[in-house]
Parts: structure tokens; C-alpha cells; sequence
């Protein structure tokens, strides 16, 4: 007799994380059968050799017995003090130890912060492409997610012009991510200005989405959306895992600014949020004190000659060398967002390409459709392999692309034929 089926619940209808979905599931399958997979989908330093600075493991060492309890909701003091001082020093004043929530990575802040605030039907602005957990929290929540482009031809930079257009009395909040993931973008202070006067002027609460914030290349500077945004909520998210190299850890948080006389209720209804998973990982936290006040030893790997930023030239190299390629250069966070021209593979499918890539050549990345693009000529690779790695990485994608592109020829003859 089979048994009764168990149906998933209808709120996960239109929730998508494609990042860790069916391609690595086959990955792993591939794994198994004794094939190396090379693994270029998801940020994830600890899987490429980075680890975590050893101040930051003495810190969590020596407050272990500080560890064994429950700790407050919102996070212990010293790591929320932390995040107090770190805003201070980059021009955000107005933010307290009681402004700040710690959370198990910023995933589960993104969460909170989106189930505290939607009713059914309320709308988020979000970038296209985007982090997805951004678009499938705010569906998991009841919300309609909004998506205003990031274009290609635009350098991934919003047009505020745009975004005002996609605002209805629905509209509730808008997200914004820079450094950007998944396209390595930074906005210009111009645009993150005018991007603050429409949340104001609407009264959106605004997400920051911040986790890159030390992942610059060539001397930028990054500019904290807090210390734009004046007169409405600004949430800035921020966390171990990527500047610390520390995914593993589980340490995320929220520091809330701007005005914050109205939006008490939400505060509060976010710590009952907080209340109800008791405390974030406690062990973890005694890092962020440390972390935030020490050597930032991000600078030594983005740096001319660092790690991260040789892997980043190894890419531009590649595509510059490419017939079939075209790149945005990441200015900061740890991907690249790469194009394939259609002019040269009209027939260019981004879900197919990766599922031949992994099955035929061995790499894993991330299709373009996975950030909520509607289009299906981009790919995602993280910065941190070494850069011996990206090159051979890039030379399979080559070879694919190639034997694509001669199939391609044979049904018109007349096409030239690129040399790498």
C-alpha cells in the first residue's frame, strides 16, 4: 500500500534558493561517484583554504565559560557594543547597544526583519539580480516582491528614476545590497542619496544589506546607507562571514538608525521574534568584539597582489581574452557577474550551460535566472579559488562555449570562427 503523500505547504509556492537547489545537488551526486567537482556557487571561504583570524578563535577560547548559558535576545553586550562603536566611527551616531540584534548569520536577521513587517500582499523593492533570500524570504512572508533592474549596460548601478516608478501604497520597504552580490557593483554616493530621499519620502524602512562592506578592490571607499537616511528605519546588516572568513560561526547582525520614534511596535515585535529562538549562537558572538576592533586583515587580500584580488584579475584576464564573454569589473564583495554575448550564442541558455559545465567539465557556478534577472546570458563565480584554479576554470567554460558555438556554425557556415 503507498503511503499517504506529505505536501509542503503552500507558502513555500514561488520560494526559490537555486544557489544550493539541483545543480548541487547533482554536484554532490557527481562527488560521490569519485568525480572532483570544482565548487564556484556559493561564497564560502572556509571550502577555499580562508580562515578566520586566530584573535578572533583566542577570543571565543577564552570566553568559553561564559558560553554554556542563554544569553540575552538581542546578543550579548560586548558584541553589540562592538557593532555600536564600528557604525560611530564611520558617521552613524545615532545607533545604541539596544538598537542592535545579534542572529545566527544575517540570513535569519533577513527573516526576522521581513516577518515583523509584511502583511499579505505588502510589497518590497528588491535589486535585480539580487541575493535571492532577499525575494524568498519576502514571498515566504506573504509579501510581493518588487524587483527594480541593476543593468548590465549601467554598471549594476540603480536608476533611482526607475525605482521611484515601481513605488505603490503597497510598498512597505526597499533593499538595497552594495558591495553588491552577485555582482561585485558599488553605488556611487549620488545614487545611494537619492535612493535614501525616496525611502524617506515614502516612508519605507530601508535593508542595507551591508555584509561586504571591508570587500573593496582599488582603493574605494564604501558608503554606510545610514548615514544617508535621516527620517525614515534604516536596518544595516552586517556579519562574520565574509570579511572574517568565518561562515561557519553563525554571526549576523542589525543595527537600526535613522527615525526610530515610530517604529517602536516593529522594534519590539522584532525581539519577540528574537525571544522566540531564545539567542543566537552565543560561543560565536565573543568573536565580534574582536573582529570589528582589531587588524582588519580583509586589506592584505584585496590588495594589489592579494589573493582575492589576483583570482579577480585572472577573471577579467580570462573574459578580455574571450570571444564569447563580457564582464562588469567587481569593484567589492566576492563575485563576478559574467555576461555571454549573444550575438555570438543567440541559442545561450544560463540553466543549461551550467548543467553541461557540471557534467561534462566539472565546475559548479550559479546561473544568472538563480538573482531574479529576466534574462539567461549571465553566469556567477565566487573570487575566492586561487587564481591558478579561476584560470583553468575559464579555460573549461572556453572549451564549452567553443564546442557550442562550432555547433552553432554548422547550421550557418558563413559564421567566423573566434580564436581564444
Amino acid at each position: 500500500m503507498n503511503a499517504p503523500r506529505i505536501q509542503p505547504s503552500s507558502r513555500l509556492n514561488g520560494v526559490k534558493y537555486e544557489i544550493r537547489g539541483p545543480l548541487a545537488r547533482r554536484a554532490s551526486e557527481l562527488e560521490k561517484a569519485g568525480y572532483e567537482i570544482i565548487k564556484l556557487n556559493i561564497g564560502n571561504p572556509g571550502a577555499f583554504g580562508f580562515r578566520a583570524p586566530e584573535t578572533m578563535r583566542l577570543a571565543m577560547i577564552e570566553n568559553l565559560r561564559e558560553a554554556d548559558a542563554y544569553c540575552y535576545q538581542k546578543g550579548i553586550f560586548p558584541a553589540r557594543e562592538a557593532v555600536v562603536m564600528q557604525q560611530q566611527t564611520r558617521g552613524v551616531f545615532d545607533v545604541t547597544a539596544d538598537d542592535v540584534f545579534m542572529g545566527n548569520g544575517v540570513s535569519e536577521l533577513i527573516l526576522f526583519c521581513l516577518s515583523a513587517l509584511l502583511e499579505a500582499g505588502d510589497e518590497v523593492l528588491i535589486p535585480s539580480p539580487d541575493y535571492p533570500l532577499w525575494t524568498a524570504a519576502t514571498v515566504l512572508h506573504s509579501g510581493k516582491a518588487v524587483h527594480y533592474p541593476c543593468r548590465p549596460e549601467n554598471g549594476f548601478v540603480p536608476d533611482p528614476a526607475e525605482i521611484q516608478t515601481r513605488i505603490t501604497p503597497r510598498t512597505r520597504a526597499i533593499v538595497v545590497i552594495n558591495p553588491n552580490n552577485p555582482t561585485g557593483a558599488m553605488y556611487p554616493a549620488k545614487t545611494l542619496e537619492a535612493i535614501a530621499r525616496l525611502a524617506e519620502e515614502h516612508n519605507l524602512v530601508v535593508f542595507s544589506d551591508e555584509i561586504y562592506d571591508l570587500i573593496t578592490f582599488d582603493d574605494r571607499e564604501h558608503v554606510p546607507l545610514a548615514t544617508l537616511v535621516k527620517k525614515t528605519l534604516c536596518a544595516t546588516f552586517g556579519g562574520l562571514s565574509k570579511v572574517y572568513r568565518a561562515c561557519g560561526f553563525r554571526v549576523g547582525w542589525v543595527s537600526f538608525s535613522g527615525e526610530k520614534s515610530g517604529a517602536q511596535d516593529y522594534l519590539q515585535a522584532l525581539e519577540l521574534l528574537a525571544s522566540l529562538r531564545l539567542c543566537s549562537n552565543v560561543p560565536g558572538q565573543w568573536a565580534v568584539q574582536t573582529a570589528l576592533g582589531g587588524r582588519q586583515s580583509i586589506h592584505d587580500l584585496t590588495r594589489p597582489g592579494g589573493r582575492l584580488w589576483k583570482t579577480r584579475q585572472a577573471i577579467l584576464d580570462a573574459v578580455a581574452d574571450s570571444p564569447f564573454l563580457t564582464v562588469q569589473e567587481p569593484k567589492g564583495a566576492m563575485y563576478a557577474f559574467v555576461g555571454v554575448k549573444k550575438d555570438m550564442l543567440p541559442n545561450f541558455d544560463d540553466q543549461k550551460f551550467a548543467l553541461d559545465l557540471l557534467e561534462r567539465k566539472h565546475v559548479l557556478l550559479a546561473p544568472g535566472t538563480s538573482f531574479n534577472v529576466p534574462y539567461n546570458n549571465h553566469f556567477r563565480v565566487t573570487l575566492l579559488p586561487d587564481w591558478e584554479t579561476m584560470r583553468e576554470v575559464f579555460s573549461r567554460i572556453h572549451e564549452l562555449l567553443q564546442e557550442q558555438y562550432n555547433q552553432g556554425k554548422q547550421a550557418t557556415p558563413s559564421a567566423p570562427v573566434p580564436s581564444k
